[in-house]
């Protein structure tokens, strides 16, 4: 009986610290939504020519949405996708020996990771 008690009780404790956990987290999502949309229409304000953004967003979405098809036909091949888990598999071993495995070449990833975003930062 003592053991179904404090069972019940720490049940109910834990199930209390949840509800404040679930309350506190959507209070902080519900500022974070706020400051999201006004940064958001912000920035859309800034953006001079809205029509290319706009295409561009579009040509996104078809890009994901074909995409998607085009994994999904993949799938449906028999034994093909254990292939092109295997070439995942044998080009991550390829990166890691190439780029991860010693000291130089950890330099030279970061050194080209620094060059490709001061090339991206100049474009701006």
């Amino acid at each position: 009986d003592n053991l179904i008690y404090v069972h019940f009780l720490a049940s109910k404790t834990e199930s209390r610290r949840f509800s404040q956990l679930l309350t506190k987290a959507s209070e902080e999502t519900a500022v974070d939504a706020g400051e999201f949309f006004t940064d958001l229409k912000e920035k859309w304000d800034k953006v001079e020519n809205k029509s290319t953004v706009i295409l561009y967003g579009g040509g996104a979405i078809v890009a994901v949405w074909l995409s998607s098809i085009f994994v999904g036909a993949l799938n449906s091949v028999p034994l093909l996708p254990k292939i092109m888990e295997l070439v995942g598999l044998g080009y991550t071993g390829w990166f890691v020996y190439r780029y991860l495995l010693f000291k130089s070449s950890r330099k030279e990833l970061a050194t080209d990771i620094e060059s490709l975003k001061k090339k991206i930062a100049e474009t701006e």
